[in-house]
């Protein structure tokens, strides 16, 4: 059990706990009616169970990896009661995520090796993408880091003005223009600027349209090529927003963003609203691409790294 040695602070911990409340008490009243009348496991438990996990939205995959283990315990150890159920799964879940060589971090940080450290945030509009990059500049700028924000995202008024909106709350500079204006030079005058201030994180928000992947791949492309006459190697990360709360659909999302431009990082939002908190574990597990962060709540301080270690024992708590 020494895998889930406490990591995050007592505060940190509380608030994790309470965001994936409503997804805990779903999971687990589908878990009791799975094992209902039965002491052991056996085939019948382990079809119930398959049928929880993909109704959590841990997605197919995921679930068909998780059962393949139980399987293979259930079998070795002749005999496993029901009641060792939780603590079986939670271990094999947690084994699962651990092969991913992510979910480690316990705070916000960037890497060292490149100032400014350039973050260029994809989704569709509604996920939580304005949110996700106030929230994220707040959590910086309280380590110390000077941040520039860029609103990339000209086809809406409204996406400028809420990035504004935060860029004022949390007192950072931002880089607009004109709803309309060329999300390029948008994003390049960001950069010159976050240049000129001896930024460490300059965060430019895009576009989140999908209805056209041809469109996006390339304006996506373009952005990503006028940076770079700025800071030869940006963007650093492009970080994918999902809405947890949309379970299946925030695993199609991920298909067609990671499909139009290289995601290197995923933020998770909307989980504490939710009973479909298992999409971050189907997510984690068979996108290659690891999920940085996660909303658990409407707060500013809501916004956490993505721990594995605290998810699955707050998940199984």
């Amino acid at each position: 059990m020494s895998f889930f040695k406490k990591i995050f602070s007592k505060e940190k911990k509380e608030t994790l706990d309470k965001g994936l409340e409503k997804t805990k008490t779903s999971f687990f009243d589908k878990m009791s009616k799975a094992v209902a009348g039965k002491s052991k496991v056996d085939d019948d438990v382990l079809d119930n169970l398959e049928e929880v996990l993909v109704t959590s939205d841990v997605g197919v995959k995921t679930t068909l990896k998780v059962i393949t283990r139980i399987e293979e315990r259930v079998a070795k150890d002749k005999y496993v009661g029901t009641d060792e159920l939780n603590r079986i799964l939670r271990e094999e879940i947690a084994g699962l995520l651990s092969e991913t060589n992510t979910g480690n971090a316990t705070e916000f940080e960037i890497p060292t090796a490149n100032k400014p450290h350039v973050i260029m945030v994809v989704g569709v509009n509604g996920v939580g993408k304005t949110t996700t990059i106030g929230k994220l500049a707040y959590q910086f700028k309280k380590q110390g880091k000077k941040v520039v924000l860029g609103a990339a995202d000209t086809f809406r008024a409204a996406a400028i003005d809420q990035l504004q909106v935060w860029a004022d709350r949390v007192d950072v500079p931002i880089v607009k223009q004109q709803m309309g204006s060329d999300p390029a030079s948008v994003a390049f005058d960001a950069l010159e600027s976050g240049v000129k201030q001896d930024a460490d994180v300059i965060i430019i928000d895009t576009a989140g349209r999908l209805h056209n992947k041809v469109n996006l791949m390339n304006e996506l492309t373009k952005v990503k090529r006028v940076m770079q006459k700025v800071v030869g190697d940006a963007p650093h990360d492009v970080l994918l927003v999902l809405d947890g709360s949309t379970g299946q659909n925030a695993f199609e999302q991920a298909k067609q963003f990671t499909a139009a431009t290289e995601v290197t990082s995923l933020a998770v939002t909307k989980l504490d609203g939710t009973a479909k908190g298992g999409v971050v574990i189907g997510i984690s597990d068979q996108f290659q691409i690891p999920v940085k962060y996660i909303g658990v709540g409407e707060g500013i301080e809501d916004l956490q790294v993505f721990n594995k270690v605290e998810f699955v024992d707050s998940f199984f708590k």
